[in-house]
């Protein structure tokens, strides 16, 4: 059989094998983003409703036109800003997918896509398997904070996009206005189209505020906005996602959506609109709730020697592992695992520098007898 090259750039990334290898040894894993936490109830009340009222029909390619209101309804609430359900909207097959078509539509082959590092591997398996060439803007531990003068190097001949991740997988990082304002700058200068990846937005710690980039001046006409309801109403497997972005955009994304999904799953659609109706509070107490997750497990990481640099976002830790004495960060994943029994994932699936291979990953997005059962079993290195 001939294998074709347009992946031959890309990796598989550890995330199967080391959950394949904490099952194996009855382990309990924080490598995976696998959030285990219980569906909100009237969610799951919905989607059982659409599938007893035989709603299995294929939806508009953009998606319920009743969820894409409920999905501008509330961004106009939380953010100001204002987009048409009927044009400038549509439901993806999870974040994952709205990113995919996204470039599909609006990238050609041979761009250049500055990308921030450390970066989400599933991003710059995607970016690679259009053929864009990503642009590596270093951002280094433990604050991860931009160097202008790294942005100002990255400015090259074929330079048409850029690809940002806020709050930040894998390191928890969440944007500053003054950043923001510096990529938005960098973009209006040199017509630069952003594709942001706001999954993690309602998930944010210690004050911090999540900004989309699209509410900079300028920007709004520039920015396709990636979002989604995996890690909100802890539904990762259920692959829904949606997007915002100009209408232009969204005519030629929605062929590409056609072309490779049609749509997102109809039942599941339904469930997610029954979750875009619920009270502020419940957003408000994800973010409590995640935090004192956060702090548990920073907690039990810096007690035994892995010192966690603590985010600000999102559901991950990356913690140093340079204590555990292993030269490559999967070999002392491997080794984490076979001494404690707890899980999680290589630093190196996140970036091409070598602090990668210093930095292991985990994720808090777990029930409290597991975070409780983890924190026991990692004292077990002390």
């Amino acid at each position: 059989m001939r294998i074709g090259a347009r992946l031959s750039q890309t990796k598989q990334l550890d995330f199967r094998t080391m959950s394949q290898a904490c099952q194996d040894m009855a382990g309990v894993n924080l490598g995976t983003g696998v959030c285990d936490l219980p569906v909100p109830p009237a969610v799951i009340r919905s989607v059982i409703a659409a599938i007893n009222e035989n709603q299995a029909s294929y939806t508009h390619p953009l998606g319920l036109e009743a969820l894409r209101t409920a999905i501008a309804a509330k961004i106009q609430r939380c953010y100001g800003l204002e987009y048409d359900p009927q044009r400038e909207v549509a439901v993806t097959v999870g974040a994952t997918g709205g990113l995919a078509v996204s470039l599909l539509s609006l990238c050609e082959p041979g761009d250049e896509i500055l990308m921030f590092e450390p970066y989400y591997g599933v991003h710059m398996n995607t970016v690679l398997g259009y053929g864009l060439t990503p642009v590596l803007v270093p951002l280094r531990p433990p604050d991860w904070r931009l160097d202008p003068r790294d942005l100002e190097r990255a400015i090259l001949p074929r330079l048409r996009a850029v690809l940002l991740c806020s709050p930040s997988n894998p390191s928890g990082k969440v944007w500053t206005r003054d950043e923001l304002e510096l990529i938005a700058e960098l973009c209006r200068s040199h017509q630069l189209t952003v594709f942001t990846d706001e999954i993690y937005e309602h998930i944010v710690f210690d004050g911090a505020a999540h900004i989309p980039i699209a509410t900079l001046p300028g920007m709004r006409e520039r920015t396709v906005t990636v979002s989604g309801l995996s890690k909100v109403f802890s539904i990762t497997g259920w692959r829904l996602g949606y997007l915002t972005a100009p209408a232009r955009a969204v005519e030629r994304i929605v062929v590409a959506q056609e072309m490779l999904s049609l749509c997102a799953p109809t039942p599941l659609q339904h469930g997610a609109l029954a979750g875009m109706s619920l009270a502020q509070p419940y957003f408000d107490d994800l973010s409590a709730m995640y935090q004192r997750k956060r702090d548990l497990l920073c907690g039990a990481l810096t007690e035994v020697g892995l010192a966690p640099h603590v985010p600000l976002g999102a559901y991950y830790i990356l913690a140093d592992a340079r204590r555990l004495g292993h030269r490559h960060a999967q070999t002392a994943a491997m080794a984490l695992l076979e001494r404690t029994g707890v899980g999680s994932i290589a630093g190196s699936n996140f970036f091409r520098d070598p602090v990668g291979e210093t930095l292991l990953r985990f994720c808090f997005a777990k029930s409290d007898p597991e975070l409780a059962e983890a924190a026991a079993r990692l004292r077990r290195l002390t």
